[in-house]
């Protein structure tokens, strides 16, 4: 097995090892090889691929960190074909929210989401990934 040396913020650092003793998991490395996982499965749903989906995206950032406004400014402005909507709200006294609708293929939504999620300073990424064609059974 190969060795992978990864840079993190002590807080994190600390995060993770608290959750290895609290959950059982013999250390660091079996977080994160579970957690890459994890990632990288996120986007291979069969059910998924080659149907029109919706997305919504939410990001929540602290204000003060202007480069995350201008990276989702440009992140909507160069998937303009993929973002329906955008809409973006303060949250409490220092957070800013971003919210995502997106209308395209898995694959577009994919990257999309991971150059969202790739932007330095974002506190959390969330989203959901629905067929277009499963909306009418909803309803």
């Amino acid at each position: 097995m190969g060795v992978v040396s990864i840079s993190m913020p002590d807080e994190l650092e600390h995060r993770i090892d608290e959750f290895a003793e609290d959950h059982g998991y013999t250390g660091r490395s079996e977080i994160v090889r579970e957690a890459v996982r994890n990632l990288m499965s996120e986007f291979e749903d069969k059910r998924l691929e080659d149907r029109e989906l919706m997305a919504i995206v939410t990001v929540l950032f602290d204000y003060e960190t202007t480069a995350v406004e201008e990276k989702m400014m440009h992140l909507r402005h160069d998937h303009e074909d993929l973002v329906a909507s955008n809409f973006h709200s303060h949250v409490g006294d220092r957070y800013c929210m971003e919210l995502f609708v997106l209308e395209g293929q898995l694959e577009d939504i994919s990257s999309f989401v991971g150059r969202v999620r790739a932007t330095k300073d974002t506190l959390s990424v969330d989203y959901s990934v629905l067929p277009v064609d499963d909306i009418a059974s909803i309803t």
